[in-house]
Formats: structure tokens, C-alpha cells, sequence
């Protein structure tokens, strides 16, 4: 209990939220402050009168030139042209803007949060609450179904019952973005010029206008960095470029989830509303004759915790006139699927948090599928890169195996889902199942039966099962072999009985029995989504337990969006990643293996076009092939020593180690990535503080890679990892290693 509250608390004071203005910039030139710019031969900039001229080479042989200019409080890009080495400057846009909208409403926690914070005993005041809400799973703020504000669970077996319930209709405000720009300063940083242009307002957000180019890659990021002063935000953003010139070869594409090319020649009428695209890879391409323009979001951060990966529509297009239109990216108002509509949570917007809503924007010479291509690959076609020595690893998918394929009838019933995430890159697949009590043994059957059908030598379903009693919160089972079990044991029944249709059985009723159960059949636990939803208070309450205190009880699942607060830098950099150094922290002295992550999903049933790729992260296994049958003991073996690193698929570390010895320490990693590089950190503790050596990666382009050697004091010290982020905040971490006395 004394470790309960001692996540880190997004504490930030009130902003005092003053009128809507426009006025100040209005009629009136703003010239741009240069005096913290840097040029190189890479990026250039210059004013000319009120206009900022932003020139930089680009991906390959290209080059890019951007005029911005403000007027009447608004940014206009009056020119973004684009050349290769030795052709003269095409017009990609011509007085275009940049448009964003908000939907707000008000944040809950939920009653899933709230069970076991009661069974623990805990109080629940405003600050608890406060604490806890920006975490929550299970909410809909812009749901307002009687069923659903009278608090009845969703069939999935979630709670969306909140405290506070019903929903009212004057929760919800819809805003368009009012630019008031009375200042305009540019900045560089390494390899990247970036705009900063204030002030502008988006609903009950205030702040600035951003425009970030990169040396080395056509990309640019365009976004609202703004913050809220209201206690209870969750929000969505939708966003575009607007004002794309429309003859007689322009056109809007996209792919749809079969991956068949679409497209539009705007030849219909004017739009009166955006167009959404179910647009496979979060993708929509403006052709523009001799040039293209592709628009898509950042590939992660874009998205909070859903229970299905189905695409949501995540793209648009309007035809705004005879002569222009606009492309850009959007999230919808609920879930696609009935079933889940109870969970569409949003992004939680803690008062003065800075939020980055951001849009990137991708020209090309050359057609559309120039610019589609080159778009793909910042997430590598939406496909986890194969690495040699390595096996990439999906975990806790609510697949329901077992279950499915007894209710189909047949073993040998072959489930899309798997499908699916093979086609990802995914070649060891985790699906947790949850059985029913009165047929437990039945499922598990199955559930082991329909992995080894599932699995061929190239791609392998490892089985787990998802626990909710005894241990404290959730906690998976990772099995290195079948395994049968009860959750019970009457007294006078021995820990292993002789089942006679499954052999070998254990009854588990109490700690003493997991862990024996465990040890004996080289088995591990993760718990899955610590911190929230039904291990709310976990594993913090169980920091000197039995079980916490085992070195099979490896660690907990790093998942995004359980949380989504858009101010983060780095995935689950609230919740998870903390955890993460204080249960090694918690653990110094013990002689306890290091405490681990296990990339997650926590998703349920999925097919082809699905959005796989953006919704879950991964854990690179060092292992040169996979097992064989059913014995799964390699991957387990990797999983316990940490042979291993997360990533969210751009960012890779297929290399490190820690050399030298005290103040001499120093970390040696090869890192390769997609999205312009942002840091890598060395991160380190003591059983008491936590320090990070961070090392800015700004001057490397994207696309790239590079071998980092980082020195840092390890006198003292008990635990070291290693980590780098992009400018997306996209990334990879390596798992703790112990360090000599």
C-alpha cells in the first residue's frame, strides 16, 4: 500500500480561459524573428516584408521552398514548390491554409477504475479520482445512449458506468480553429527549422500554431500546441490543409482496406461537409498534376485505447469550390461496431497540459502513388521490419481461441485474425484467452489444440491466459507448454491432481500455488494494463507481495492510449514508462532479476485491413528461429532474461551494450529509425532516484542510422536501460540490465 500513490502526477496549474479574440494581428503586417535560427547549406530561411521563405533540401535530389505569410491574423502558405537537382521549382499549393477543429466533452473515471481502488481500501477523494480519471478505458464522452448513461455494462464485460452519469448534450462544444497571429518567431534545432506562431484559439485550447520542416526529408509537421484550463477535458481534433488548387488533373486517392487505389476527380458538387475516407494506412493523396501532396497523423500517438482495430475512417477530403479543396485527417464521433461503442474514450487533456494536435504533410514530384509510397515508408509500409536474430512478438489479444473455435465446432477452424497479424510483420502472436468457469479445462484445450494449428514454422501462436483474482489486479499467464489448471482448491485437494481427459492438473487457490505452479512448469507473469481499468492501484499495492517479489513474475504491458494525453513525448510516458523504473527502483538490493515491459494490444477480434499496425506495439525477441510443436520454451527464456526490446515499429535497436565500469560506464547502441530522430536516453537508477542522460538526435535526418556511444556516472548505481524516441513520438526501449556493484 505505501507505493500505491506513487505514480507521477500530471500536476499543472489552472489557465485562466479569457474571451475569443481576433483583432490584434488584424489589418496589420507580423514580420518574423529570425534571431533564433541558425541556417545551414541544408535549411535556409529568410524574410521578405511580412513573408517568411523557409528553402531546404529534401528526401533524395529534392528541394523544397515555403512561403508563409500572415493575413489578417491568419497563416497563408502563399507558395510550397518543390524541385529536383536539376528542374526548375513546380507549385505544389498556392495560398492554402491550415483548418482544425475540436470536439470537446468532459472526462470520468470510470466504475471499473473505481472496484479495485474500493477493494484496496482506498479513499476515494477529488484527488484520487483527479489522479486516476485522465486513465480511464472505459469512456464515451460523446456517447449519449440512455442505455449508456443509465450504466449498463457493454456486452465486452467492461464497466462504462460512471460516476456522474447521465451525459448531457451541453457537455459537448464543437469549435473551429480562430488564428489571432500577432507574433511570429522561427527557431532551429539540428536539422529542423520550426515556425512558432501565436496566438490562436481551438475551443477552450489556447496557444500556438506550430509549422516544423526537416533537412533531409520532404515531411511537414503542421499542429495546434495548446492547453485547456477546464478540469475535465477529453477531446478529439480533426485537421487539414485547405485551399489545394482543383483542374482538370487534380484528384483525391486513397487505398481502400482491401488496398484496392480509389480516387475522386472532384467533377461532383461543392461539399458541404468534410468527406470521410475509411482509408487504408490513415492515408488520403491530393494529385496535382506534375505534383502530389500526401496528409496523414502521426502513426500512434493519433490513436486512444480501443478493444478492435477496425478502421474508423481516418482521413477526408471537401471540394470547397469550383477551384479549390482541402485533404486532411479526422476522428470519428464513436466506435464502428455496436458491441464497442461503450469505449471511445478520446484524448484526456489534464488542465495546462500542453496538447500537440498535429498533421503531417508530405509533397512529392510525381503522381500520387509517388507521394503514397513515400508516405509508407515512415511506417515501413505499416509492417514491422524483420530483423535478423530477431522474432517480432504481439501480445494480449482478446482473440478468445478457444472459445471461438468451440463454438465453431471444429479444431481445425483456421481464425482470420491471425491472418491479420501475420500480415503485419508478426510472427509470434500472444492470444489471451479469459475462459468460463464451468468449461475452463475445455477451453484451454482448445485454446492449445487451435495454437499448434495455428502455427507453422514461420509464424507461431503462443498461448496465455488473462487472470483476475488472487495475485492483485490482472496478470497473464505465459505458458513455455501446455498447462492445465483450476482456479480453486477445496480443502483437502492437492496442489496436482491426474485429470483423466487432460492429464496433469493443477488447482490454484491461493499465491503459494500460482507461484508454485509457475516455478515448477517455467511459466511467467505480466501484468497486462497496470494502473488502470481493473489493476488501477496495481501493481503499487502489491510492490511487497509474494508474487511481486519472484522473478517469474516478469513485469508489466506497455500499451498506448490507455490514457491518451497528446502533451506526452514519449508512448504511455505517464503511466507505464514511470512504472517501469520505480518497480526497479522498488526491487534494488534484492538480488531480484531486473522488472520488465511486454508490448501489448489489448484488443479483440481482427481481419485483413484492419488497422493492426497503429494500434499496438511490439517486442523484438532475440531469437535466430522459432520453436517448434508446442514447446514455447525459447520464448519464454528470451522474455525472462530480457533478450529483448519494444518498439512501436519505426524506431529499432538491433544492437547494445553497456561497457567500461563506475564513472568510466558508458552505453554503445546501433539504433535505426524513419520519422526524423528526436533523443535517445540512458536511463538509470539507484533503488531511490531516477536519472536520465538524454542526448539530442535533431541533427540526424530522417531515415536513418547511427551508432551511439553515450557516458554516464554508474557509481552507485543499480539499473540501466536505453531508449529512442522520434519526432513522432514514436519509439524503442530496451529492457533493465543489473549493474555491478
Amino acid at each position: 500500500m505505501k507505493r500505491l500513490f506513487s505514480r507521477f502526477k500530471r500536476a499543472c496549474p489552472l489557465i485562466a480561459l479569457g474571451p475569443l479574440w481576433v483583432g490584434a494581428a488584424l489589418g496589420q503586417s507580423v514580420s518574423c524573428n529570425l534571431d533564433a535560427f541558425q541556417g545551414t547549406s541544408a535549411l535556409r530561411a529568410s524574410t521578405t516584408g511580412a513573408a517568411l521563405e523557409l528553402t531546404w533540401t529534401g528526401a533524395k535530389t529534392n528541394r523544397l521552398q515555403l512561403q508563409l505569410e500572415i493575413a489578417t491574423g491568419a497563416p497563408v502558405i502563399r507558395s510550397l514548390a518543390i524541385a529536383s537537382a536539376d528542374s526548375d521549382w513546380t507549385e505544389v499549393a498556392q495560398n492554402a491554409g491550415i483548418e482544425f477543429q475540436v470536439v470537446e466533452g468532459y472526462r470520468r473515471i470510470s466504475n471499473q477504475q473505481l472496484a479495485p481502488l474500493r477493494e484496496l481500501g482506498v479513499e476515494l477523494t477529488e484527488e484520487v479520482i483527479d489522479r486516476y480519471k485522465w486513465d480511464v478505458f472505459w469512456d464515451a464522452p460523446l456517447d449519449l445512449r440512455d442505455e449508456v448513461a443509465g450504466g449498463n455494462p457493454p456486452p465486452a464485460g467492461g464497466v462504462a458506468n460512471q460516476p456522474g452519469l447521465p451525459r448531457s448534450a451541453d457537455e459537448i462544444r464543437r469549435s473551429e480553429i480562430v488564428y489571432a497571429i500577432s507574433a511570429c518567431r522561427l527557431e532551429s534545432d539540428g536539422q529542423r527549422a520550426r515556425v512558432h506562431l501565436e496566438e490562436v484559439q481551438l475551443g477552450s485550447f489556447r496557444g500556438e500554431f506550430v509549422l516544423t520542416v526537416y533537412a533531409g526529408s520532404n515531411l511537414i509537421r503542421a499542429e495546434v500546441v495548446a492547453a485547456t484550463g477546464l478540469p475535465s477535458v477529453a477531446y478529439k481534433y480533426d485537421a487539414g490543409i485547405t485551399g489545394l488548387g482543383r483542374d482538370q488533373q487534380a484528384a483525391v486517392h486513397w487505398r481502400d482496406t482491401a488496398g484496392q487505389h480509389q480516387s475522386y476527380d472532384l467533377a461532383g458538387p461543392v461539399n458541404q461537409d468534410k468527406v470521410a475516407l475509411t482509408a487504408a494506412n490513415r492515408l488520403v493523396v491530393a494529385g496535382l498534376g506534375e505534383t502530389s501532396l500526401a496528409a496523414f497523423p502521426p502513426p500512434h500517438t493519433f490513436f486512444w485505447a480501443r478493444e478492435i482495430e477496425v478502421n474508423a475512417g481516418y482521413n477526408w477530403y471537401r471540394k470547397d469550390s469550383e477551384s479549390r479543396f482541402s485533404i486532411g485527417i479526422r476522428q470519428g464521433e464513436q466506435e464502428v461496431v455496436e458491441h464497442y461503442l461503450a469505449n471511445w474514450s478520446l484524448y484526456s487533456a489534464p488542465p495546462g497540459s500542453s496538447q500537440h494536435m498535429a498533421l503531417y504533410l508530405l509533397p512529392s514530384l510525381g503522381s500520387a502513388e509517388v507521394a503514397r509510397t513515400a508516405a509508407l515508408a515512415f511506417t515501413r509500409g505499416d509492417v514491422y521490419k524483420a530483423l535478423p536474430g530477431y522474432q517480432v512478438m504481439g501480445s494480449h489479444y482478446h482473440t478468445n481461441l478457444g472459445r471461438e473455435l468451440m463454438d465453431s465446432g471444429s479444431l481445425d477452424t483456421r481464425l482470420r485474425d491471425f491472418e491479420a497479424l501475420r500480415a503485419a510483420g508478426i510472427n509470434i502472436a500472444g492470444p489471451v484467452d479469459r475462459p468460463r468457469e464451468e468449461t475452463q479445462l475445455e477451453e484451454l484445450h482448445w485454446l492449445f489444440e487451435g495454437a499448434r494449428r495455428h502455427s507453422d514454422s514461420e509464424f507461431m501462436v503462443l498461448p496465455e491466459m488473462e487472470n483476475s483474482n488472487l495475485l492483485g489486479g490482472h496478470w497473464d499467464l505465459l505458458f513455455s507448454h501446455p498447462v492445465y489448471y483450476v482456479d480453486e482448491r477445496p480443502p483437502g485437494v492437492p496442489l496436482v491432481t491426474a485429470d483423466p481427459d487432460y492429464g496433469k492438473l493443477y488447482h490454484i487457490g491461493s499465491v503459494e500455488d500460482v507461484i508454485a505452479m509457475v516455478e515448477a512448469e517455467n511459466m511467467l507473469i505480466y501484468m497486462p494494463h497496470p494502473r488502470t481499468k481493473g489493476s488501477t492501484g496495481y501493481p503499487d499495492a502489491v510492490a511487497d507481495s509474494l508474487q511481486f517479489l519472484n522473478n517469474r513474475y516478469r513485469g508489466v504491458g506497455w500499451r498506448w492510449g490507455m490514457g491518451s494525453d497528446l502533451s506526452e513525448r514519449r508512448l504511455s510516458d505517464y503511466r507505464v514508462i514511470p512504472l517501469l523504473d520505480e518497480m526497479n527502483n522498488w526491487i534494488s538490493g534484492t538480488g531480484l532479476d531486473p522488472k520488465y515491459l511486454l508490448a501489448i494490444t489489448e484488443t479483440y477480434f481482427k481481419a485483413p485491413g484492419d488497422d493492426i499496425y497503429a494500434n499496438g506495439p511490439v517486442s523484438y525477441l532475440r531469437l535466430d528461429k522459432l520453436p517448434v510443436g508446442a514447446d514455447y520454451s525459447p520464448i519464454i527464456s528470451a522474455l525472462r532474461q530480457g533478450e529483448y526490446f519494444v518498439s512501436s515499429g519505426e524506431v529499432l535497436i538491433p544492437n547494445h551494450d553497456y561497457v567500461g565500469s563506475g564513472a568510466d560506464m558508458r552505453l554503445q547502441a546501433d539504433v535505426e529509425w524513419t520519422f526524423p530522430l528526436d533523443f535517445v536516453e540512458v536511463v538509470y537508477g539507484d533503488g531511490e532516484r531516477i536519472q536520465t542522460v538524454s542526448v539530442s538526435a535533431t541533427d540526424l535526418p530522417g531515415f536513418g542510422a547511427h551508432h551511439f556511444e553515450i557516458p554516464f556516472d554508474a557509481r552507485g548505481q543499480s539499473w540501466v536501460r536505453f531508449a529512442a524516441w522520434d519526432s513522432a513520438g514514436n519509439g524503442a526501449m530496451t529492457m533493465p540490465v543489473r549493474l555491478r556493484p
